[in-house]
């Protein structure tokens, strides 16, 4: 009787685990560009249900598997992430109500689409057992890796597998992402989380090196020198277990001196195969002052506009017609114009506030690769987006939490006898 109940509790959780796997999968590969070729995802025109991806659907569906399917147990740190995530699902709920409300509705579907769709994944991860959400993790890491090993391959033979449909001065790849800067920025993230798997060394050592080239592949510069500076620092800050601080020191040392020497190495090589060729300029370049430009829409619109909000469709009219600028690379002034200052300032205090609850008792890597996203994504609009890069950092963040130490002090949605997981320690 029990061997046959152990049976079915783990099909169970094979059948989650493919599940998850399946819809984190569907939402982070299909880009805009492709969603865009079955319903009008980001074009003008279309009912509001087709402004949400595919994935976002079936994440929400799979929640409610996840939930509802069977007990399962959250330690004590993971039942204050569980609260943090259902508040912060519920704010973006009310945010999207208030957006309808003040007639700036165009501007709800990435508040869904990448916040609300993001805590709804962190949910399905805490409802599922610690070996499955390590398992899911790698999974998110090894489809990143494959994006900028394609990347890579795009950039060597000028040719895209995925479709894109920007136009563009000169050819950057994507992999398997929407936007060449949003293929740096998460490349340049995943980093970290590889650095925190249980793989062996030279698996990690690989796969850090792939996701570096495919940063510099993508053109990302700004994304680049994070990921540079992140390698060194987790090289420099992170301890290394089984050695004593003397013997640590002087293996860091040695590693670095390597580090130095093969970066400059990889350096040269990517310089002559054209994968730095952005960097052969100045880095104030027209791409670096539109980042600038770009705030003196402030003096183009009125206060109400402000402080209040505007139609997303008129802030770009504006920007093209005014400033000459195809597209608004600014979280700030995004959030701010379609949102109102209000609104919006609380919208970006919710945001760091839900992340950095996520970072609480995680490990350093997590820190960094998530500082590094945020960091590159302030040169980007990879925040006001319907990106899926959000949603990928709370999936890791939760895949590879380091939860607190406490063995005695567990709580339970359910009894303790009732859980068909294992409990893990």
């Amino acid at each position: 009787m029990a061997t046959s109940q152990a049976r079915r509790q783990n099909a169970l959780s094979i059948l989650l685990l493919f599940c998850a796997a399946s819809a984190f999968l569907l939402r982070f590969t299909m880009s805009v560009q492709t969603m865009n070729r079955f319903v009008p995802y980001t074009t003008d025109g279309g009912p509001f249900y087709a402004k949400l991806h595919f994935g976002t659907y079936a994440i929400f569906l799979l929640l409610v598997l996840v939930l509802f399917s069977r007990p399962f147990l959250l330690h004590r740190d993971e039942v204050g992430l569980f609260k943090a995530l259902l508040f912060f699902s519920a704010s973006t709920v009310v945010l999207v109500a208030y957006l309808f409300i003040a007639g700036h509705a165009n501007a709800s579907g990435f508040v869904i689409d990448a916040y609300t769709v993001a805590s709804a994944a962190g949910l399905v991860m805490l409802g599922l057992n610690t070996d499955t959400r390590r398992r899911l993790g790698d999974a998110v890491l090894a489809m990143l890796i494959l994006s900028a090993s394609i990347g890579i391959v795009e950039a060597v033979t000028q040719h895209r597998f995925m479709p894109y449909s920007e136009a563009e001065l000169a050819f950057r790849p994507i992999g398997l992402s929407s936007h060449p800067l949003s293929l740096g920025g998460i490349s340049a993230t995943a980093i970290g989380f590889v650095a925190m798997t249980n793989w062996r060394m030279w698996v990690r050592l690989s796969a850090i090196f792939i996701l570096y080239v495919g940063c510099a592949a993508s053109g990302a510069r700004t994304a680049l020198i994070l990921a540079s500076g992140e390698i060194l620092v987790l090289l420099l800050f992170v301890r290394w277990p089984r050695l004593s601080p003397k013997h640590e020191r002087q293996a860091k040392f040695i590693v670095l001196l390597f580090t130095l020497a093969a970066g400059a190495a990889l350096v040269a090589v990517m310089f002559a195969g054209g994968l730095l060729v952005r960097f052969g300029d100045t880095l104030f370049d027209a791409n670096f002052m539109s980042r600038i430009t770009i705030y003196q829409v402030f003096s183009y619109v009125s206060w109400k506009d402000i402080f209040l909000g505007m139609d997303g469709g008129e802030l770009l009219k504006i920007v093209n017609e005014k400033l000459n600028l195809p597209f608004i690379e600014s979280a700030p002034v995004v959030i701010i114009m379609m949102f109102g200052l209000p609104a919006g300032l609380l919208f970006m205090a919710l945001i760091l506030w839900f992340i950095f609850r996520l970072l609480r008792g995680a490990a350093m890597p997590a820190w960094i690769a998530t500082i590094t996203y945020l960091l590159a994504s302030l040169s980007n609009n990879a925040l006001t987006s319907k990106a899926p890069d959000i949603g990928m950092l709370v999936v890791l963040l939760l895949a590879y939490r380091n939860p607190l130490e406490r063995r005695s002090s567990t709580a339970s949605v359910s009894e303790r006898n009732s859980d068909p997981r294992p409990q893990s320690r």
